[in-house]
């Protein structure tokens, strides 16, 4: 049996390129020949990376191999196979042998297989729930059947996932005659092994005789087949590009609720509970799909920390960019920044080491490899038939046997937590990926927002008799607008109910319109008559409105009529506002106008604010904005050579084993650790004319180190031109990178 250096030579090129292809860090440096490479391959960091990406059989494979001792002498696969258990066919079992091969964590043919020393590190303590082997214990099975009921009955427990009990009575080891519980007599007569003294363990023998014809218990030879439901592509693209319009709706007014009451930044960062239950209940949501828009917006750089002396969350710069684009733009930005988003919003609502809320936006939150699990739930998706879905569960159970060690105790929680972002995003619907979601995977973002099936948006609105008006779907974004402006949105889906009221009305007027302007937007864009409760509704407003102009003395009212300004000085709602008559027609207060406006409309009243050139002054606040930071680049795995990378290693593995295996003749010795200049010069002056090879010891301009069989062809310069025996072709050797040199004897 070749030892795995020796092994590793004999494979394929395509092969080696295929095992680096694999496992990327063993690429990294540049290993100087195989010896290197093997070492590598069996280093415990390595392999426990390497099994992340095993399946569940495979694994199984694997701890049969070390519970058979590979790791120490070889064993047959035949013997994996029976280990395995009655499920698993030879076939299938040389299928499973040959991935690990293939990621050289075993090696060798069926007649003697070994596996690298340090799997049996990286598996659980007790492979397949096997306990040690206890001494003398020679007919299990004949054992088994002598045990009384209570005995039989610890053992077959102690059969199942783990071999170990706990229990006080390991504390003293009574002979025989005295024992009187079942893990008295079990200790005494060496079937059970005292670990310490609150642990007993089960031996071995005993847990395979209870196993039977299944040694290593239940074990899973293929993927699990989920139920798949066929929606049809259609169906689910439509219900995504609902979910879609609704994300952008809420994270619209989420920007909106921050943009006038922005939330305080915790010392710790992220959001507090109160600010977002305050938020939930503006924006009509529930927590949970409130944090995760938080982090969708800051993440998208649409919200960003004001860092300064009493830091808050605010709307950036670029909000106002997102929030004027159209919407499949508007779509692409949160999608691209949830796809990379190195967090785990799933992760909100739950408790920290130290018994603490993990709130959105929370440092604890942050997972380097978020992104790459993300990617993975929604690539099994893809791999399912157009339009077919899987329930969450299945995902799950399938993703747990392609790769069990992946995801840690978050495993399963991953899988769910991503198809509800999903969801929300419109990637997913009716647990299918959307045409949309798989654009985005092969595509971007960019790419993707062409294929998200938005409908046409709508001209027109139906007004109906109550003062509400139904949008039967997206409508134009100037229509959009306006509806906004004159009504407030009191029930949204496929379908956007909007309510007129008085206070909308006024707010419509406010903004500069007439009231003719409110006629002919009704009119012009309603597909039903507009019924006279409306028209009376806009005339009686706009009668009323601005008959009291307010300016600044700090602030000034006037108003024609000088009964209704005595009116409003009469009225004890307005008390605070200490106003002043200064003139039959005029008062005039000390607070600041958008107080004298906001408490008379408090108090019922309807003023609008006067400028200096008279005309309508818009008191909105103007919108404070940060700047925010760009996006930060995903945080990029282990880079994977590419493969004409790949094969250049490979070449230079071979180079390096050929140039080991040299024999040495004249050699040049090393001076404080580098050869002599002088007496490098010469040996390789005379290589040259006589046309011999020699062996160079080479550090390149990374600092990686190598071996080489080189012909010289001339020396000058400082530089070394000569031809590499194994690729034939012509190449510069600085004298200064040559770390020893020797002539090949021939």
């Amino acid at each position: 049996m070749p030892p795995l250096p020796d092994w590793l030579r004999q494979r394929s090129d395509d092969d080696l390129v295929a095992l680096l292809r694999a496992r990327p860090d063993l690429a990294t440096p540049p290993p100087a020949d195989t010896s290197v490479l093997a070492t590598r391959a069996g280093v415990r960091s390595s392999v426990a990376r390497a099994c992340e990406d095993l399946d569940s059989f495979a694994l199984s494979t694997l701890e049969a191999l070390v519970l058979l001792d590979a790791d120490t002498a070889p064993v047959t696969l035949d013997a994996v196979a029976e280990l395995l258990g009655c499920d698993v066919t030879a076939a299938r079992a040389r299928r499973s042998l040959a991935a690990l091969q293939a990621l050289a964590l075993a090696w060798g043919d069926e007649d003697a297989i070994s596996v690298v020393p340090a799997a049996r590190e990286v598996l659980p303590t007790f492979p397949a729930g096997l306990g040690r082997r206890a001494d003398g214990l020679a007919d299990a099975a004949d054992v088994l059947a002598g045990l009384d009921e209570e005995e039989r009955r610890l053992v077959d427990k102690l059969a199942g996932p783990s071999p170990i009990g706990r229990t006080k009575e390991a504390a003293e080891q009574v002979p025989l005659e005295r024992a009187t519980t079942p893990v008295q007599r079990l200790l005494a007569r060496g079937l059970l092994l005292r670990r310490d003294a609150e642990t007993v363990e089960l031996p071995r023998q005993l847990a395979l005789a209870v196993r039977g014809d299944r040694p290593m218990g239940p074990v899973e030879p293929e993927e699990p087949a989920p139920e798949l439901a066929d929606h049809g592509q259609s169906a689910v693209d439509a219900a995504g590009a609902g979910e879609a319009l609704e994300l952008l709706r809420h994270v619209e007014s989420l920007l909106r609720a921050w943009d006038e009451d922005p939330p305080d930044v915790l010392r710790s960062g992220g959001v507090g509970v109160r600010d977002v239950r305050r938020t939930a209940k503006a924006v009509e949501i529930d927590e949970n799909r409130l944090a995760l828009l938080v982090e969708l917006a800051v993440a998208a750089n649409l919200v960003a920390n004001s860092e300064d002396a009493e830091p808050q969350w605010l709307p950036t710069v670029q909000s106002d960019t997102w929030l004027a684009s159209p919407p499949e733009q508007q779509w692409a930005a949160l999608v691209a920044a949830w796809l990379d988003l190195p967090r785990l919003p799933g992760l909100i609502g739950a408790r920290d080491e130290k018994d603490r809320l993990l709130g959105p936006l929370a440092e604890d939150l942050r997972r380097p490899l978020a992104p790459r699990d993300r990617r993975r739930v929604l690539d099994y998706l893809d791999e399912l038939p157009s339009g077919h879905g899987a329930r969450p569960d299945d995902v799950a159970t399938v993703l747990a046997w392609r790769a069990p060690r992946r995801g840690g105790r978050l495993r399963d929680d991953l899988v769910r937590w991503t198809l509800r972002e999903a969801t929300t995003l419109g990637v997913v619907a009716r647990d299918a990926l959307t045409t949309a979601g798989r654009v985005l995977l092969a595509d971007g973002a960019a790419e993707a927002a062409r294929y998200l099936a938005l409908p046409e948006p709508l001209d027109h609105v139906l007004v109906q008799a109550d003062l509400t008006v139904v949008a039967p779907g997206r409508l134009e974004p100037d229509l959009a607008a306006e509806m906004k402006l004159v009504a407030d949105v009191e029930s949204a889906g496929s379908a956007t109910v909007y309510r007129v009221a008085e206070h909308t009305v006024r707010r419509a007027l406010d903004a500069g319109h007439t009231a003719e302007d409110l006629h002919a937007l009704f009119r012009t864009r309603s597909r039903t008559p507009i019924p006279q409760s409306l028209t009376y509704l806009i005339d009686d407003v706009s009668r009323r409105h601005g008959l009291l102009r307010a300016g600044t003395a700090a602030a000034f009212l006037r108003c024609d009529d000088p009964v209704l300004l005595a009116e409003v000085q009469a009225n004890p709602n307005v008390a605070d506002l200490e106003l002043r008559r200064i003139a039959p027609t005029v008062l005039v207060s000390p607070l600041p106008l958008a107080d004298v406006v906001d408490g008379l409309r408090g108090a019922g009243f309807a003023p609008v604010a006067e400028g200096p050139d008279g005309n309508v002054l818009d008191l909105r606040a103007d919108a404070r904005r940060v700047r925010g930071r760009n996006r930060p680049a995903p945080p990029a795995a282990m880079s994977a050579p590419g493969e004409r990378q790949l094969t250049e290693l490979v070449a230079q593995l071979r180079a390096g084993d050929r140039a080991g295996a040299a024999r040495r003749g004249n050699a040049v010795s090393p001076e404080r650790g580098r050869p002599s200049a002088e007496a490098t010069l010469r040996l390789l002056r005379d290589a040259a004319q006589q046309r011999r090879s020699v062996w160079l010891g080479f550090v390149d301009t990374h600092g990686v180190r190598s071996q080489r069989v080189v012909r010289p062809v001339s020396v000058g310069g400082g530089v070394l031109q000569g031809v590499d025996t194994d690729s034939e072709e012509v190449g510069s050797f600085p004298l200064h990178r040559i770390t020893s040199v020797a002539v090949v004897e021939e």
